[in-house]
């Protein structure tokens, strides 16, 4: 364990420094949410912090082990690097500044302070914004030498940028819920801090515009768990199987991002679904499984395409 640390500390200083400072602040939220009874809009007001931290902290990690696969060094990446880093200390220290007072750090436009952080906030995402697709450019043109590890770290980056654009709609005009001093919301049709789901709060009354924003931001992690997966486990096929095979997942993980926005959008809970929403996913699945059919009886294994 002591040399797995070690050697994830030097995949990427600042954003392991990141990650440290954010398991650090995930901690610090445990013990709020456990010594703190206050709650705001519906829950444990150092839960959000929570979150937050838990989510920087997969986020730092991720992110420095896919440049650790980069065959050599970007100005370009070391600059985005710095910046995402800086954007999650404000980000974060916003969030928890606005715990200590008692406010709510997203769509808080009770006061002009409270204005100007929460556009602070939404200026720091759109710099990250950038900063990450900086990132995944350069890991397009370097082109990382495993392909399957290559294809996985492509679209993971790709996705979750996906995953960010999910959130745009929580603060756009049709998310104003005509509330004085609120700005948007993350649920559709009913009030924020409604019942939810348990630990994510997701909304389980009306739509939540949280959920294709989780999904999408997670296939970071997800696309390259799947990789590792097939890596280990589908050594019967070629590399170029198990690349193509991550292509069908990853266009299958944006579809279903897409999907879920889309119910989300329409005011449906994610537990209940109508019909027209059920036949999406029955057809995104159905597509999907005859993809994969279609890779795998085109793919060839190891052992062939050496005879070949």
């Amino acid at each position: 364990m002591t040399t797995v640390v070690r050697r994830a500390a030097r995949w990427n200083r600042p954003l392991m420094v990141l990650v440290s400072m954010m398991a650090v602040l995930a901690v610090v939220a445990v013990v709020g949410i456990l010594v703190d009874p206050r709650v705001l809009t519906g829950a444990p007001i150092w839960l959000k912090p929570f979150k937050f931290a838990v989510s920087f902290v997969l986020y730092g990690a991720t992110l420095a082990w896919m440049l650790s696969l980069l065959p050599r060094r970007s100005r370009a990446v070391e600059r985005a690097v710095v910046v995402i880093v800086a954007v999650a200390v404000v980000e974060n220290a916003v969030i928890v500044g606005q715990v200590v007072r008692g406010q709510t750090s997203h769509f808080n436009d009770s006061t002009p302070l409270n204005t100007a952080l929460f556009a602070a906030m939404g200026a720091a995402i759109m710099v990250l914004f950038f900063a990450h697709l900086v990132i995944g450019i350069v890991v397009l043109i370097q082109r990382i030498p495993d392909r399957v590890a290559a294809t996985a770290v492509g679209w993971g980056l790709g996705l979750s940028l996906l995953g960010m654009l999910a959130a745009v709609p929580m603060a756009l005009p049709m998310q104003d819920p005509g509330i004085e001093g609120i700005g948007g919301a993350h649920s559709v049709g009913v009030p924020d801090g409604g019942p939810g789901l348990p630990l994510v709060g997701w909304s389980t009354t009306g739509g939540d515009l949280r959920i294709g924003h989780f999904v999408g931001l997670h296939a970071l992690q997800a696309l390259p768990i799947l990789a590792i997966l097939l890596t280990r486990f589908a050594t019967r096929w070629d590399e170029r199987t198990r690349a193509r095979l991550l292509v069908v997942a990853g266009g299958a993980y944006g579809v279903l991002t897409v999907l879920l926005t889309w119910q989300a959008l329409r005011e449906q809970p994610l537990l209940r679904p109508d019909a027209v929403t059920l036949v999406a996913v029955a057809a995104l699945v159905v597509a999907t499984a005859t993809a994969t059919g279609l890779v795998l009886a085109r793919g060839r294994r190891p052992d062939l395409a050496l005879a070949a």
